[in-house]
């Protein structure tokens, strides 16, 4: 079993960046497919970005695109959201998500019931 726990959130003004963290404590990050979500008041939960087990197949959805990078340091257990031009729709409660390598991640990375282990979420606002 992974503990997750992300961090880094916090108000940026439209057009800055900011990193995300997710540190992770249990089991090696490695074992695991990962992604990002966030989810805005109102609505629901979306998918950001996601990372293969092996940081092989990485996506993203369309509307960070261009705009953000999801990484991976082994050493420090420690998944990263980097994103860029932040705009004031990327404002949301940031969550990051592991997938016990489940076979099917590489077809549904997109769905949340698709992730095992949720951390507790890092608020972003983004004022315009």
């Amino acid at each position: 079993q992974v503990q997750l726990i992300e961090s880094g959130g916090g108000l940026v003004q439209a057009g800055g960046s900011m990193r995300l963290s997710c540190a992770a404590s249990g089991r090696p990050l490695s074992s695991y497919d990962m992604g990002w979500f966030r989810q805005a008041p109102g609505k629901e939960r979306e998918f950001v970005a996601g990372m293969s087990w092996s940081a092989d197949r990485i996506y993203y959805a369309d509307s960070v695109k261009g705009r953000s990078t999801i990484s991976r340091d082994k050493a420090k257990n420690t998944l990263y959201l980097q994103m860029d031009r932040l705009e004031p729709e990327d404002t949301a409660v940031y969550y990051c998500a592991a997938d016990f390598r489940r076979s099917s991640w590489s077809t549904r990375y997109y769905l949340s019931n698709v992730y095992d282990y949720w951390g507790q979420g890092t608020q972003v606002t983004v004022s315009s």
